[in-house]
């Protein structure tokens, strides 16, 4: 059995890990391509653990990034994301990665492919090709090379780093609400009708409220994911809404396409403890929600649906608007499983649709591991 070596990185971005690589190292050909990056990640495992791979075996550590120079005037670097499924053959190439959208800027860096100052703040200019949006890494350098080190926390990150401001410019696209409306009824297979708000901003998101479900957002994340019931509900509920918003034709297709769209579990803002043990106030809160991503609750937050959530939370009259117990200030306070995160946001009415400007968060990235990731070859 002859073995494929593949210049790569094992890069973190926020809180999620993946694997980096220059377009240019990879075939060109989409299936060949995807077989090869599968077979890296350790997927498809019947054993749920990617053992043979470098996977971690869950929805934020299974993933894999793509990056080259942009062919594009006004960008720096192209971004392609992938979703590996743990279980699964298939890459969910559907949506992009607000969390691993914090390490392309330092990767591009590393591997070269923009001029930087050797101290302060490089600007990296990425077109994010999944979704065709254009995305502003402010990456903090230092004696040439990207400065990692600093005070920044990042909830769900054990170690401090240096921060990593993102912009996201008219990440929304169009119209924010696909279906219609800021409220729209589902009841997937017969179930009893749930209000949601369908909103595409940066990922297609379906917000339910956690009361509607009989769920408690105050829970952690393995309750939560103990909750087969629910679960399955969710699932539902988030098939029915890809159809909804014209992301699938059929329930079928919808289900195959896990990454996109992702559901989001809504309350007002109370207190519970987080994944480290801290107590999170409720007053520290605008919005406590748990974010399932490929079937089971995030152990944070996606960095895109963070930007959905704090859109609709400046929408009238929708779910996430509904939650909030007070005015917002310039960043909206969400609370997740392993703490917060504040994002701000720029919306607007134009024509009565509703559409998002701009998005912006800090989050921070680093380099794990740098070298070449060794993939089984054909049988000579």
């Amino acid at each position: 059995m002859s073995r494929i070596r593949i210049p790569a990185a094992w890069m973190r971005g926020g809180t999620s890990k993946g694997l980096f690589f220059l377009a240019a190292d990879l075939p060109a050909e989409p299936a060949a391509r995807d077989a090869l990056l599968v077979r890296a990640i350790g997927s498809p495992d019947p054993y749920g653990k990617q053992i043979d791979g470098v996977g971690g075996a869950t929805s934020s550590t299974s993933k894999v990034v793509i990056v080259s120079p942009s062919q594009r005037s006004d960008c720096d670097v192209d971004y392609l994301f992938g979703q590996v499924p743990v279980g699964g053959s298939a890459i969910d190439w559907s949506g992009n990665c607000g969390n691993l959208t914090a390490a392309v800027g330092p990767f591009a860096i590393e591997r070269g492919l923009l001029a930087c100052p050797r101290d302060g703040i490089a600007v990296v200019r990425i077109w994010q090709a999944n979704i065709g949006k254009h995305i502003i890494a402010h990456v903090p350098m230092h004696d040439g090379a990207v400065r990692e080190d600093g005070d920044f926390l990042l909830d769900g990150v054990a170690f401090a780093s240096a921060p990593i401001r993102l912009e996201f410019l008219s990440p929304g696209g169009g119209a924010l609400f696909p279906a219609g409306g800021p409220i729209t009824r589902l009841a997937p297979d017969g179930q009893p009708p749930v209000e949601a708000t369908l909103i595409n901003a940066a990922i297609p998101l379906v917000l339910v409220e956690a009361a509607a479900l009989g769920a408690d957002c105050a829970a952690s994340q393995a309750q939560l994911n103990r909750d087969a019931a629910l679960l399955a509900r969710c699932e539902a509920l988030r098939v029915a809404g890809a159809v909804a918003m014209g992301l699938a034709g059929s329930s079928t297709e919808a289900a195959a396409r896990g990454h996109t769209p992702k559901i989001a579990l809504l309350a007002p803002p109370q207190s519970y403890v987080a994944a480290d043990g801290r107590h999170v106030e409720a007053r520290a809160q605008d919005l406590t929600v748990r974010v399932l991503s490929m079937g089971v609750v995030h152990h944070a937050i996606p960095g895109t649906a963070a930007i959905g959530l704090a859109a609709a939370a400046s929408i009238p009259g929708t779910l996430a608007a509904r939650q909030l117990r007070g005015s917002v200030t310039r960043l909206l306070r969400i609370g997740h499983p392993s703490g917060r995160v504040e994002v701000g946001v720029s919306t607007r009415c134009e024509g009565g649709d509703w559409r998002l400007d701009k998005a912006e968060m800090q989050r921070s990235a680093r380099l794990l591991m740098d070298g070449v990731v060794c993939v089984p070859g054909v049988r000579a």
